[in-house]
């Protein structure tokens, strides 16, 4: 007789086809970008004068919708649940309005509710990897950082001694000269700074040049390459699990293979040697 499935274990298999079915990410997308253009809408004064009370009522409805999606994915995958990471966030997301001292804080709720647009980096995997590449560049951003406080503080003495009498504003002091140097990275108005630089003295080009070279290209480049290297990193990672999970498979099958010819020979080396029997006589042989 056929065991019927329990109700829990239909449920759970509902829950997981609803977490595999492609519009499923889709519609969690679609209300975290609801929830985000109605934050923005909430910034216009005369649009919350005008429909306070609907905007209680819509935002009601999106923590409704973030249940719902974290009860689901709760009911698809019950013992694994607490493993999950993003599980955990959406957790702490939708549970902390109701903690006392967050609910009757305006700016925390807004910072939650800001929060949630955060969801969006486990919905596709290619945000996921790019939010992986930006955690394994950190330790490479710190070294670059300070290789560039670095470079930054030696021109920054070089102008304190160059342009510090003459633009006291800019280079007065080692703190100004760090801060006008980092506004300069961009480039954004060289040509005014290279030639008041030229006013003062000729070494103004040598100096501008030079810092264009080494902090605006050389660092820049550099950064750049941190951040890419990163993502190949994650994006090789992503992609590791997968191919673990093949591996393995097939190391299975090659194992089960190995048993099957082993017991295939075992059985043909036990089976019984054959006996010639008297060949039948022939018609008409007497």
């Amino acid at each position: 007789m056929e065991s019927t499935p329990s109700s829990g274990a239909r449920v759970a298999a509902v829950c997981r086809a609803l977490v595999a079915a492609p519009w499923f990410n889709a519609a969690s997308f679609a209300v975290i970008v609801l929830n985000a253009a109605t934050l923005g809408l909430e910034t216009y004064h005369g649009v919350v004068d005008r429909a306070g009370s609907v905007f209680h009522v819509v935002e009601y409805g999106f923590l409704a919708c973030f249940s719902l999606e974290l009860l689901i994915r709760f009911g698809a995958n019950v013992k694994g649940f607490t493993r999950d990471r993003w599980n955990l966030f959406d957790l702490a997301i939708i549970l902390a309005p109701l903690v006392p001292g967050v609910r009757e804080n305006v700016t925390l709720l807004r910072l939650l509710r800001l929060a949630r647009i955060v969801r969006a980096f486990r919905l596709f995997p290619s945000l996921r990897i790019i939010l992986i590449g930006i955690k394994r560049s950190l330790p490479g951003l710190g070294s670059f950082l300070l290789i560039t406080l670095l470079v930054l503080y030696g021109y920054a003495m070089v102008g304190w001694m160059l342009f510090g009498d003459a633009y006291p504003e800019q280079y007065g002091t080692v703190g100004q000269a760090m801060l006008s140097l980092f506004l300069l990275l961009s480039l954004d108005g060289i040509t005014d700074t290279l030639r008041a630089g030229r006013e003062v003295t000729e070494w103004g080009v040598l100096y501008y040049l030079s810092y264009m070279i080494a902090a605006s290209y050389l660092l820049t480049n550099l950064l750049v390459g941190v951040v890419l290297n990163a993502l190949q990193e994650a994006h090789q990672a992503e992609k590791q699990p997968v191919r673990d999970g093949m591996e393995q498979r097939l190391a299975v099958l090659r194992a089960a293979l190995e048993d099957l010819e082993r017991e295939y020979a075992d059985a043909r080396r036990a089976e019984p040697a054959e006996v010639p029997g008297p060949r039948p006589a022939r018609v008409g042989q007497a």
